[in-house]
Order: structure tokens, then C-alpha cells, then sequence
């Protein structure tokens, strides 16, 4: 049986729920904002070139952002359902991005419009709250990637990947784990039958 989608309202509830309080009012600017997008497996969501408008949350179905260093596709992040995602310099100095990003599934995403989320962050102190959390997350995730690239082994970083994204491990084409993970994919190969043989 299929599962039924959420609608804009079960959105602004989850936002609510995972970020900050929310009055009914509150609720009904939030879920006002909130603009569905559907991407089919392969659509490029954000090409390069384009500026990034909007913070994203993707409500089923996994992204990647990625960019291209030398010729070659650099993935930066891999999403799943119940995240968020954005290119945050594109977002907030208005020029146009280096990262684009595609789903890697089917993939449902509301976009939440910057101008209109600072519209009613104005006016919304929980609205404000909600947004603010969202970019202290989004910091957040940057940093554990970099500090994971930055001082972990091999194994450690897929170790660590295993405990803080699992879906992203079991749906995520293993090329572009790797690419993450700043490794080969026959090292990750070798790092995940090490790492199964210890379990």
C-alpha cells in the first residue's frame, strides 16, 4: 500500500516540531511559504550557475551536491529524507553557485523561498528561531564533513558515516559514498568488508 504524502501542513509540523515551537498562526505563514517541488531520479535540482533562492527540505528521497575540481565531480553532501539542504554562499551573498545538486531518487522537497522566510522571520519569533536553527545545522553538518576529511582514517570516516547517515549508506550508490568519504571506491570497498568482518 502506498504510503500518502504529506501535505504543506504536515510540513510546517515537522519544521515546527524539529526546529522550534510554533503558534497555529505561525503554522499557517509557515506552511504558506512552502513551495512543492518534485524531481524525478537524475533531475539536476540546482544546476551550476544558478542562484540558489531557496533552503530545501527534502522530504523523501536522497540529493547529492556536488562540484567539479579539476574536471572531476567532488560530491559535498548526500541527503535523506527529513533534511535539509542549500547552497549557503549562493543563498546569502545572491551570486551564482559552484554546487549543484541532484536527486539521487525520486525526490519530494518543499522549498522554503529565503526572501519570504526573512519576510515573516521579521514579524514570526519563532518563525526566526526556526530559521536560525536551521542554519546552525547546516554549519554544523559542513564542519563534522570537513573535520571527518580532515583528521579521520579511512575506516573512521566510514565508521563514522554508518552511525550518522545509515540510510545514506544503504540507498547511496557506493561511488559517490566514496567520493564523500574523499576515497577510492576499492578502498571503501576494502574499508567495508574490514569493517564487516569486526562486526
Amino acid at each position: 500500500m502506498k504510503e500518502p504524502s504529506n501535505t504543506p501542513r504536515d510540513i510546517a509540523r515537522e519544521l515546527a516540531r524539529k526546529y522550534s515551537t510554533m503558534t497555529h498562526d505561525e503554522l499557517d505563514v509557515l506552511e504558506s511559504i512552502l513551495v512543492p517541488m518534485k524531481f524525478a531520479k537524475g533531475e539536476m535540482i540546482l544546476k551550476e550557475g544558478e542562484v540558489c533562492r531557496s533552503i530545501y527540505y527534502l522530504d523523501k528521497g536522497m540529493i547529492r551536491q556536488f562540484y567539479y575540481k579539476n574536471s572531476k565531480e567532488v560530491t559535498e553532501h548526500l541527503g535523506e529524507d527529513h533534511t535539509i539542504f542549500m547552497c549557503i554562499e549562493s543563498l546569502f551573498k545572491e551570486e551564482p553557485t559552484l554546487l549543484q545538486v541532484e536527486a539521487l531518487e525520486t525526490s519530494m522537497i518543499y522549498a522554503i523561498p529565503k526572501a519570504a522566510l526573512e519576510r515573516e522571520a521579521m514579524r514570526n519569533i519563532n518563525i526566526q528561531m526556526m530559521y536560525r536553527k536551521i542554519l546552525e545545522e547546516s554549519l554544523i553538518i559542513s564542519q563534522v564533513h570537513a573535520d571527518l576529511v580532515r583528521f579521520e582514517t579511512a575506516q573512521n570516516r566510514y565508521k563514522r558515516m554508518c552511525k550518522l547517515a545509515p540510510q545514506v549508506i544503504l540507498r547511496a550508490p557506493l561511488i559517490y559514498i566514496a567520493n564523500y568519504l574523499q576515497m577510492t571506491p576499492e578502498t571503501l570497498s576494502r574499508v567495508r568488508t574490514s569493517t564487516l568482518l569486526e562486526d
